[in-house]
């Protein structure tokens, strides 16, 4: 995330040259910055704004099945990072380390938490001794840090928002099902309140979470071809208690090793909104996750009256929507770009030949379909507004999406789509590491995953022409 010393004068077409446009778009937006920390991004309150948003609506979903939420320290000791072997191998080339306090040398290095697997683990096994501890269901809202080598804001930096939910249950089973829920749950919040479609499957071995028995993953289709790992789901089985000796007895007093799972979305998932919904003018925002709904924009607001309407509109719709108005002594075609940079969904335009008519105008940010609405009826022509364009966003993304996802049944036409670089190809594959390793260094396409809704597309692998286990979505991904 090299810093642009240049302002944005204008948003580059996004056909012209998609990273710029995304850039662009971040910063024209004002959703986050640039700081002084390399690869570390300032939050902004437009960004942080969708964030509480997200937070919010997933933190309420997370309280409906029992989840409780905690806060674990930022430091991890080097020992207790090191119990689990193939999670400290897989985060080692990420970790940041504080070797010092003040000016003395720490008798043992302090990993600055990258994930906190290790802390819930060690807290687990203090807490948990009983069949009638469990289950913990456990969630954190934090920031983490990745020393990641190449940054861009909110796709990926070397420190970022998310959050982690942890469990510990009696049973493989119980394990299993909380693994699944969580990634429906991050499925079903995708559609419904980003109007973001999405891939669920189970990552392949090579691609899982360091440590887990089984990761599961939605995938996003970008509006450029790429995809978006958009949030995850692990099952640890009981690995990692085995690794830190989490134990219970069971009701037949037996010493049992407790089953873990793992979950998180980030502010990764607003990189997602702004590559899906946004246009050459700026971000695009359902209207479920925008922080302001409607932004009222007074016509001629020195004339007597038209201030104190559009004030009144305020009033009414403020008990069932998130609104504004922009007073401000700005034109209102510099409005009108601003609120269109910004994504917010639709603005109300109200001035005094309105005001005789006693209607408004309210548009719509993705159509820009203007809709002459009465003020008498205004509240409920706001509510249809809004619900119709957070269908439409969601049928619009669902069309990208199945229009971008293609079938190879051999090499050749494998690697055709994916030199195009427009969206997810569906093929079968072997099974083995070796060949899905020989396909991304062929193609740099990576297995995205293998959809939990099978298909036989044939009975070989596309890559090696070995028997097939499995059909997998294959992509270039952010």
């Amino acid at each position: 995330m090299a810093k642009d010393k240049k302002l944005v004068e204008a948003i580059t077409a996004m056909e012209d040259d998609f990273a710029q446009w995304y850039t662009d778009v971040v910063k024209k937006a004002e959703l986050a910055d640039y700081s002084s920390v390399r690869g570390c991004m300032i939050l902004r309150p437009n960004g942080y704004a969708i964030w509480e948003n997200i937070q919010k609506v997933l933190d309420a979903k997370f309280k409906e099945t029992g989840v409780e939420n905690v806060a674990m320290p930022m430091f991890i000791p080097e020992s207790l990072l090191n119990k689990e072997k193939d999670h400290v191998e897989g985060f080692a080339p990420e970790v940041a380390w504080v070797t010092h306090g003040g000016q003395k040398e720490l008798q043992e290095r302090l990993c600055v938490r990258p994930t906190s697997e290790t802390l819930f683990c060690d807290f687990y096994s203090k807490i948990i001794q009983s069949h009638r501890d469990l289950p913990k269901l456990y969630n954190q809202w934090v920031s983490v840090v990745r020393w990641e080598k190449t940054t861009r804001p909110f796709l990926r930096t070397s420190e970022f928002f998310w959050q982690e939910g942890h469990t510990a249950h009696a049973t493989a089973e119980e394990a299993e099902a909380r693994t699944v829920q969580m990634l429906n749950m991050y499925a079903d919040f995708c559609e419904q309140y980003l109007a973001i479609p999405v891939v669920k499957g189970q990552k392949t071995e090579k691609e899982k979470f360091a440590g887990a028995h089984a990761t599961y993953t939605i995938e996003a289709l970008m509006h450029d071809g790429k995809a978006l790992q958009s949030g995850t789901s692990h099952n640890f089985g009981d690995g990692f208690a085995k690794a830190f000796g989490i134990q219970y007895t069971d009701k037949d007093n037996k010493l049992q090793y407790v089953h873990q799972t793992s979950w998180g979305m980030s502010t990764r998932i607003i990189g997602a909104i702004i590559m899906v919904h946004g246009d050459d003018s700026g971000l695009v925002l359902p209207p479920r996750i925008a922080p302001v709904q409607t932004m009222i924009v007074p016509i001629m607001q020195k004339k007597e009256g038209v201030l104190d309407k559009a004030e009144e509109i305020r009033k009414k719709l403020a008990s069932s929507y998130k609104v504004k108005v922009d007073d401000s002594d700005k034109s209102p075609g510099w409005k009108f770009s601003e609120q269109e940079v910004r994504g917010i969904p639709t603005r109300i335009e109200i001035g005094p030949k309105d005001i005789e008519k006693n209607q408004a105008v309210i548009v719509r940010r993705d159509t820009r379909e203007k809709i002459i609405v009465s003020l008498d009826e205004i509240e409920t022509k706001l509510g249809e507004v809004l619900e119709q364009m957070q269908s439409d966003m969601l049928e619009r993304a669902k069309k990208h999406l199945a229009e971008h996802t293609v079938e190879a049944r051999n090499w050749d036409e494998f690697k055709a789509h994916i030199e195009k670089q427009d969206g997810f190809v569906k093929a079968m594959w072997c099974g083995e590491t070796e060949c899905e390793e020989a396909i991304k260094d062929e193609t740099t396409a990576t297995t995205r995953c293998m959809p939990f809704e099978q298909e036989h597309l044939s009975d070989v692998c596309v890559h090696c022409g070995k028997p097939a286990k499995k059909m997998v979505y294959f992509g270039k991904a952010y």
